[in-house]
Formats: C-alpha cells, sequence, structure tokens
C-alpha cells in the first residue's frame, strides 16, 4: 500500500497538488489521468520519492518494495541488457555482484567463505538463481530478441531501449509499480504483452497512460486529477468518463431544483415580510432560504481541441495503386518486399506489425519523398493528399511564428482565416506569435494537424499522430478521422483509434512482405491469435510424433 498524506506541492506561488489525500491498495491498478500540464508525471515523482512535497507526505507499507519505469534512456548505457533488467531489484543485484567479487578472488579467505555463504543464503532467499531466465522472460514478452541480452545498452537503439527499461520495472514482481507512459514507442505486439502481464499481476499498479484502450484493459480504479485535487472512482477509463457525466449532471439537476427553491422563497418573502400576520412564517423562509447553498461545479480544466478534416472536393473511385513495390533499407535488407494493393474509395487503412520501418518508408515513397528501388504507385486523379510525418524535426526548424507557418499552407492568404483553425486547435490569438521552434511535441502535432485541415485534402496519410497527444487531442484526433468521407492510410499504437476508424487492416511481416485484410482490427487480433494457436497447436502434435 502506498499514500499521499496532506500533500501539496508548490511551483512558486502556484499549488499544483493542494492538500490531496488518497490511498492506493494491493491488487489494484490505478489509471492516473488528467489535462496536459495537470502534474500526472509530478505526482509519480512524489509517489516515487524522486520528488520532494511541499507540505504532506508518502508513506509505504514496510517493507515493500517500489519499482519505477526510468525515463533517463542513458542511465544504463554502460550496463549489459541483462544487468539492468535485474537491478530492478537493486538490492538482488547488489548481493549478486558482491557474491560473484568474493570468488573472483585469487586470495579466498575464511572470512570470504562465511560472507559468501550468507550471500548465498540470501540469494537462494530471492530467487537470485532465476533471476537471468526471469529477466529473460521479460525482455522476450516485450520483443526484446535473445540475441541482445547480453549486450551493452549504448549499443541498442532508442525503443529497444524503452523495452529494456520497462523489463527493469517489471522485473522481481515489485510490491509497488509506477509506470508514466509505459506505452510510448512500444509496438502493438509488446502493448498487448504488457496488458496481459498488468491483468495477471497482483500487486499495487500506478499508470499514466495516453491511451485509452490500454487503460480500459488495465485498470481497476481511475485517479482524475483535476484543480489540483486528485479524485477516485471505480472501474476503468470508460467508467470514470460515464460516472463524471453523472456526477455533473446529478449536480447540475439539484441545484436546478435548489434554485427552484430559492425563487419560491424569495417569492414569499417579497410578499409577506410587511406583513404581520405572515411575518413569523417570512422568518421562518429567510432561515431556510440562507440554509441553501448551491453546488461549486467548477468546468473540467480539460480542453478538447476540435478535429475536423473536409475535402475540398469528392474523390473518386480510382484512388491508388501500388504495385511491386521494392525498398531496401541502409543496411540492404529489404524494407518494403513487392509490396502491392490498390486501395478504394470507402478504404481506410491502418498499416500494423512491428516493422515500423517498412510502414514509414511506404509513407514516404507514397509522398514523393522517397524513390522505390522498383515497381510503382500511381494516385488517382481526383485525389490530394495530407501527410502527417512520423518525423517532423525539419517542418518547425526556422523561425516563423505559428501563424506566419500555417499562412505559407494556406489557400486563403488571410491572418483571420488562418487564426480560425489555430483556435479550432488550442492557439489562442496570444499564442500565433509563437516561434515554432520552441513548441512542445503536443503543440508541434496540433500544428500539423491544423496544417492537414487546412490543406482540404481527400486522402490523409499519417504516421504515427498520436505520439505526444493528450487523452483529450487524441480523442479529437478519433472523432476527427471517423466523420473524416475521405480515405485514410495511417499507422497508429492507439488501439481504440484503430479499432474504431480501419475498416481494412495491412500488416508489414518483418521481411518487409504485406498480409492484407478487410475488417476490423479486434477481428484482425482474434484471427490472429487463433492461428498462433493452431501453429502452436501442429508444433506440439509433431514434437508427440516425434
Amino acid at each position: 500500500m502506498i499514500a499521499a498524506n496532506n500533500v501539496t506541492y508548490r511551483v512558486g506561488k502556484k499549488a499544483l497538488f493542494e492538500d490531496v489525500n488518497i490511498k492506493f491498495t494491493e491488487g489494484n491498478c490505478y489509471g492516473l489521468i488528467g489535462a496536459n500540464g495537470a502534474g500526472k508525471s509530478t505526482f509519480l515523482k512524489i509517489l516515487s520519492g524522486n520528488l520532494d512535497t511541499t507540505n504532506g507526505d508518502i508513506s509505504i507499507t514496510p517493507g515493500q518494495r517500489l519499482s519505477v519505469l526510468e525515463q533517463d534512456h542513458f542511465k544504463y548505457d554502460e550496463f549489459t541488457v541483462m544487468d539492468t533488467v535485474i537491478m530492478g531489484n537493486q538490492h538482488l543485484y547488489d548481493v549478486m555482484k558482491e557474491k560473484d567479487a568474493i570468488y573472483a578472488k585469487e586470495d579466498f579467505s575464511d572470512e570470504d567463505g562465511i560472507r559468501a555463504g550468507e550471500l548465498e543464503a540470501e540469494f537462494a532467499e530471492m530467487n537470485g538463481y532465476e533471476a537471468e531466465a526471469d529477466a529473460a522472460t521479460l525482455l522476450n514478452g516485450l520483443g526484446v530478441e535473445t540475441e541482445l541480452h547480453y549486450n551493452t545498452m549504448k549499443d541498442l537503439n532508442g525503443s529497444i531501449k524503452v523495452k529494456v527499461l520497462l523489463a527493469r520495472a517489471l522485473f522481481g514482481n515489485p510490491d509497488i509499480l509506477l509506470l508514466d507512459e509505459p506505452t510510448n514507442h512500444l509496438d502493438l505486439d509488446a502493448i498487448a504483452w504488457l496488458e496481459e502481464f498488468l491483468i495477471n499481476f497482483e500487486n499495487t499498479v500506478i499508470v499514466v497512460s495516453h491511451d485509452r484502450y490500454f487503460l480500459n484493459k488495465v485498470c481497476t480504479a481511475t485517479a482524475d486529477i483535476d484543480y489540483g485535487k486528485i479524485q477516485l472512482y471505480a472501474g476503468n477509463y470508460d467508467f470514470w468518463y460515464e460516472s463524471s457525466q453523472l456526477l455533473i449532471k446529478q449536480m447540475k439537476e439539484a441545484n436546478k431544483k435548489k434554485e427552484e427553491k430559492i425563487k419560491e422563497l424569495q417569492e414569499f418573502i417579497s410578499r409577506f415580510s410587511a406583513n404581520a400576520s405572515k411575518s413569523k412564517q417570512a422568518t421562518s423562509r429567510k432561515r431556510a432560504l440562507e440554509k441553501i447553498q448551491l453546488d461549486e461545479i467548477k468546468p473540467s480544466s480539460r480542453k478538447y481541441p476540435y478535429i475536423d478534416f473536409k475535402p475540398d472536393r469528392d474523390i473518386g473511385n480510382e484512388v491508388l495503386f501500388v504495385e511491386d513495390i521494392c525498398l531496401n533499407g541502409e543496411d540492404g535488407q529489404p524494407l518494403l518486399n513487392h509490396v502491392s494493393f490498390v486501395m478504394g474509395h470507402d478504404d481506410k487503412i491502418a498499416f500494423v506489425g512491428s516493422n515500423e520501418q517498412a510502414k514509414t518508408a511506404l509513407f514516404q515513397v507514397l509522398m514523393g519523398e522517397r524513390e522505390p528501388d522498383s515497381g510503382s504507385y500511381k494516385w488517382g486523379v481526383t485525389t490530394s493528399q495530407a501527410y502527417f510525418p512520423k518525423d517532423s524535426s525539419k517542418e518547425f526548424d526556422n523561425d516563423y511564428t505559428i501563424t506566419d507557418w500555417l499562412m505559407g499552407y494556406s489557400p486563403v492568404k488571410d491572418v483571420t482565416y488562418v487564426r480560425g483553425y489555430l483556435g479550432r486547435m488550442l492557439f489562442p490569438g496570444e499564442d500565433g506569435v509563437k516561434k515554432v521552434k520552441v513548441l512542445s511535441g503536443g503543440e508541434k502535432v496540433r500544428c500539423l494537424l491544423s496544417k492537414m485541415m487546412i490543406s482540404g485534402a481527400n486522402c490523409l496519410i499519417l504516421d504515427e499522430p498520436t505520439n505526444h497527444l493528450d487523452m483529450e487531442s487524441i480523442t479529437a484526433l478519433n472523432n476527427g478521422m471517423l466523420k473524416f468521407p475521405g480515405v485514410i492510410l495511417f499507422a497508429c499504437r492507439d488501439h481504440q483509434l484503430v479499432e474504431t476508424t480501419a475498416n481494412r487492416i495491412i500488416e508489414f511481416l518483418p521481411d518487409g512482405t504485406i498480409i492484407d485484410k478487410v475488417t476490423t482490427y479486434d477481428e484482425y487480433l482474434e484471427n490472429d491469435e487463433m492461428a498462433r494457436k493452431r501453429t502452436i497447436y501442429q508444433a506440439q502434435l509433431e514434437d508427440d510424433e516425434n
């Protein structure tokens, strides 16, 4: 159990949290939610002890071990992958290293033997002899290949490092697990594995995530940060949303009844306060009026952008023809391996699979940013494209203000027209003069979405558009894609967005080939899981026969 007791945290004169009292108990997974800037990550740092409170304290059940998903991707660069994971249980790791150091001594003394025996007993009690096997299970589950387990961390790419750090946090069955955006940079297979791990995890989990499907799948309770307070709700994200909306509705209805009663009392008092025979009744109603208190209903601090992609023209029957495209990466291995498909005018295609480089390469080819080694593609004459790249750093490497930047893409060269789009994306008038080079990740994404909206394109290509977005912006994007009457090609890690938007799934396999199916994402996963089970069953039969 971990609890916050009268916790206040101030940044300057502003209180990010004020007198927060909340208890997180065993057997529950808590989704910590709130608008950008509400203090979700800050609260996790306070719980972990990495940030001191202004007032109040954090209490943890004595003897319980707390584990945190590290955000510093370079902290363990000098260690091997295996050591990094085992260091998730620091005491176990220290015992292991001390034991190994003693056995490595050339002049092994009697004292060393006694100490080694003590360490061996402690190591065995902590299941130390299973440590490497347990670490390997976690790494493999998250998609870190076995041949990488003894590589040095500095030799890994960013996405693999994230998986190793996540395995480190999960290692050794911690009593309290704090996870800040654990699904970032994970492919969908790794996210599915993590979901199952957390569903079966019996201790305390507190997780921050912008993935609504993930929160719905793993959370048994929801802690909502709003206006410096934390309100606890039973149930997952969807249950929180329904409950919070119902609570506001009930408060409004209660206030309406109170307002009607106030009006009734005020009218009686006004009519009979000067009437001697009614004076006692008037006085009684004055007292009753003073006791009526309207409930304070604060509007949520959450802000939803308005995302509405409106094409300038309808799309025809001929949309996109991709024929036998091949493209090798810098290492000579195939990224796109004889890729062919035809896109219809009603298609919204989600590109899935762990081969992320292939998805990005295809989008770059279709937008004319890369030339294929062979093969061809052709857009229909009625199509116009708007593109959201995974890497947009070049787009913002200039001294333009937000308004000037978007004006460069607008068909209407009018400041008021452009600022109308910016306003929808939560950039009020004064924000229009901000330089694009200083924008946060989320602000840059909202700028790119503004650019796509203002283009009037009837074909959208989006490569991981939910990266850096908060829950409210993801919801708005999801709604905008659902309403869009044109065609969409997209890659996205947000399960709910993929499931609700796509009517066709194209999976990139590791060798750059594709599997193309007209289906929803959940149906695709279900069939894919059935196929895997059949493969495993067949392999077991073959082993039995042998």
